[in-house]
């Protein structure tokens, strides 16, 4: 007996060393916020959502863990949750049949009313009122300022019918009948109220209020509207007051505004890198959202000018890039002569006196060197020798002219934006006048040849735009696609410079910290500020049809757009600028159903999309066959061997959403004999005898391509132009 305890015991020590070493283990292996995607809800009525999610959790972690696991389910518009798992438990959830995908959970940022005018959408313009006012646009951002004017309810009528969301906007927040609904997933916060003022901007662009009177220090001084004054909106709050912006939260704002009946949602924010469709937050939610028939706008990015930076490439996504319009602004430095320029926003009344100027490396503390102090590097200015003096400063980093104002400068002369020459004016948080390459070196030799310099600033005055117009943002992310490189992206280019909309009075106008002023509305610039530009153009157009598909709305501004200046990089401008009154009579529409979109996702591999269904269920019919290229896309990419002879054809199909017994006859251009490639289209007339019928015609491609090439087709019945654009690309067919 005694033996037999003996060996009872040795066993026991065995199994509690293991235990002990794997519960180790488990403890070593770090937890993270993953994101458990499920696609569809299924349709089975006895389904629990929160039922199925707690269940996959008990069988991956233990049932005693799953309350302290479990973060949020996704249960109205798709399926799915977000818990706080390792990295095998992640594995162990993903081999099942019922889940899609598992991904960590990331974090997004934010791309941060003459512009509507600019556009030919004015106050007189064309509008149907009572349908404008039951189309409701979701925003998915940073909160809202409900106080501002923009989001007053005065001569508002109750909500649609429709609208089955509610105002969660937490403490010290109320709704109303144009505000219509808030919600609220950051932890930072325990209200939907914006405390960073880019979704108050946001959203007062796309469907705010005219507010007369508005103006930023009296710059820009006007009425201030969105797109579609009379709409609703509802925002969706994940992004924290410093512009993060979290993937679980993202989801849980798409689930929640497609389930609340939204009509158009918009999203100014994404990743700085291309994310795989089933991984990427907004293109899951996106996605979820057009099989409800809402389109989603989203921001391009801002890491322009480099090629192959636009992160927003789904086809279901309207993607936005940034564009100027013929707004400008002057500042003008007075020293020894005068100094014009139009690269700042000086809203700061104009300096009483003249002050002497000095040069960073004239200002530089004991531990700092030569060169850094000429660049007023953060840590290098004394503030003795700074205070109350303007610093010129060999940089064009925001943080260095920070510097220069964390110690004390009345103002700073600085270099612009090096990668353009055209660059957008900023707001500063101190007078600040910036100069382009050639000038900024002219000036540092005045500086170097003139003894005691002394000058002053003065405060900014609204000018016409003498950059050419409208060109493309330096900043404005660029294709060509880098996932899927026959979707052309960005799809449309909008306002985004310098756009004049409310803000939260919390905010700083220049971003900067050391920037107290408050205000009401401010200037911004960014991609952000173009999506909410589209978002309400489609808005406006759905006011006109309201039974029209996202794709067919999409394809209605992308084939309406205007040319762009010549000099915009064509991979950064989508189809042009965006043309709202035009957009609502296209004559013309590319139509893409899901079961297209299936098909697309199916021939990427993806089982199902991997987006909108579980992994058992089979891919369309012809999947295989449906190569990218070949989405009815209102954009056509050929990619061709390069210095060899080919010959290439894609079909594409329209709908005629204009008069019956229309005849469209198209132009083909005529590419320079010397690039080697020609165009052809057939056939050249298309003839439709009622709404609603569908005609498709080849565009042929041949030739020795020695370079990318972009053109465009013209289909035209003699009122309205349907212009489709055309890209060449070296690479494999």
């Amino acid at each position: 007996m005694n033996g037999f305890c003996r060996v009872l015991g040795v066993l026991s020590a065995v199994l509690l060393l293991h235990m002990n070493r794997l519960c180790s283990s488990q403890d070593a292996e770090e937890r993270k916020v993953y994101i458990v995607y499920m696609g569809h809800l299924p349709e089975d009525g006895m389904y629990s959502p929160a039922s199925a999610h707690s269940s996959i959790l008990q069988e991956a972690i233990g049932e005693g863990a799953v309350s302290d696991s479990l973060i949020r389910s996704y249960k109205r518009s798709f399926n799915g949750f977000v818990a706080r798992l390792t990295e095998s438990e992640a594995k162990r959830i993903a081999s099942r049949d019922d889940v899609i995908s598992v991904f960590p959970s990331g974090t997004f940022h934010l791309h941060t009313t003459g512009s509507w005018d600019f556009l030919g959408l004015h106050e007189t313009a064309k509008r149907n009122p009572s349908i404008e006012s039951d189309i409701i646009i979701g925003v998915v951002d940073s909160g809202v300022w409900p106080e501002s004017e923009s989001f007053s309810d005065e001569g508002f009528g109750p909500p649609p019918k429709k609208w089955k969301g509610t105002c969660q906007g937490g403490a010290n927040f109320t709704c109303n009948n144009k505000l219509i609904g808030a919600r609220l997933y950051t932890d930072d916060s325990p209200s939907a109220r914006d405390s960073f003022g880019h979704g108050t901007h946001t959203a007062s662009t796309a469907a705010g209020n005219s507010v007369n009177g508005v103006s930023f220090f009296g710059l820009g001084n006007g009425t201030a509207r969105g797109g579609v004054p009379s709409a609703r909106i509802a925002v969706y709050k994940v992004c924290d007051g410093k512009g993060d912006c979290v993937d679980a939260d993202i989801l849980a704002g798409f689930d929640d505004a497609i389930a609340d009946g939204v009509d158009v949602i918009t999203v100014s924010l994404g990743g700085s890198v291309v994310q795989s469709f089933d991984t990427d937050p907004v293109a899951i939610g996106g996605f979820h959202a057009m099989e409800r028939g809402i389109l989603t706008t989203q921001s391009a990015g801002n890491d322009g000018p480099f090629g192959g930076t636009v992160s927003s490439v789904a086809p279901w996504l309207f993607t936005v890039a940034a564009s100027s319009t013929n707004r400008g602004f002057e500042t003008t430095l007075e020293d020894a002569v005068t100094w014009a320029t139009e690269n700042t926003i000086n809203a700061f009344p104009s300096m009483s006196t003249s002050v002497p100027i000095v040069h960073g490396v004239q200002v530089k503390n004991s531990v700092c060197t030569e060169d850094l102090a000429r660049e007023c590097n953060p840590t290098c200015l004394d503030s003795k020798k700074v205070t109350g003096k303007i610093v010129l400063c060999d940089t064009q980093l925001p943080e260095n002219i920070e510097e220069a104002v964390s110690k004390g400068a009345a103002s700073v002369i600085a270099q612009c934006n090096t990668l353009t020459p055209f660059p957008e004016p900023f707001v500063t948080p101190i007078p600040v006048v910036c100069f382009v390459d050639v000038i900024f070196d002219s000036y540092v030799m005045f500086f170097n040849d003139t003894k005691n310099l002394t000058g002053r600033i003065l405060k900014s005055k609204e000018v016409e735009n003498t950059n050419p117009y409208p060109i493309v943002a330096s900043f404005s992310s660029r294709g060509p696609n880098n996932l899927v490189a026959e979707i052309r992206k960005p799809d449309i280019s909008a306002p985004g410079v310098n756009i004049l909309a409310a803000f939260s009075p919390l905010g700083s106008p220049s971003s900067s910290p050391l920037d107290k002023r408050s205000v009401n509305y401010n200037f911004l610039s960014g991609t952000s500020m173009a999506a909410p530009h589209v978002a309400g153009v489609a808005a406006y157009i759905k006011s006109f049809h309201p039974d029209w598909s996202p794709s067919a709305i999409k394809s209605a501004i992308m084939t309406t757009a205007t040319e762009m200046h010549a000099l915009s990089d064509p991979e950064g401008i989508g189809s042009g600028h965006i043309n709202p009154v035009g957009a609502v009579d296209p004559g013309l529409v590319y139509e893409i159903e899901k079961q297209d979109y299936l098909s697309f996702l199916c021939n990427l591999e993806y089982n199902l999309g991997r987006i909108s269904s579980n992994r058992t269920a089979s891919c369309p019919e012809g999947s295989k066959e449906m190569s990218p290229a070949k989405l009815n896309y209102p954009a056509v990419i050929f990619r061709v061997p390069v210095r060899k002879s080919f010959q290439v054809a894609l079909n594409r199909t329209v709908t005629n959403v204009g008069p019956p017994n229309s005849i469209y006859r198209v132009l083909v251009p005529q590419i320079a004999p010397e690039l080697g490639v020609s165009i052809d289209v057939f056939p050249q007339v298309l003839r439709f005898k009622s709404i609603g019928e569908k005609q498709t015609f080849t565009v042929v491609a041949s030739g020795r391509l020695r370079d990318v090439i972009h053109t465009s087709i013209l289909w035209a019945d003699g009122q309205r132009k349907v212009r489709t654009p055309i890209t060449m690309y070296p690479g494999p067919q």
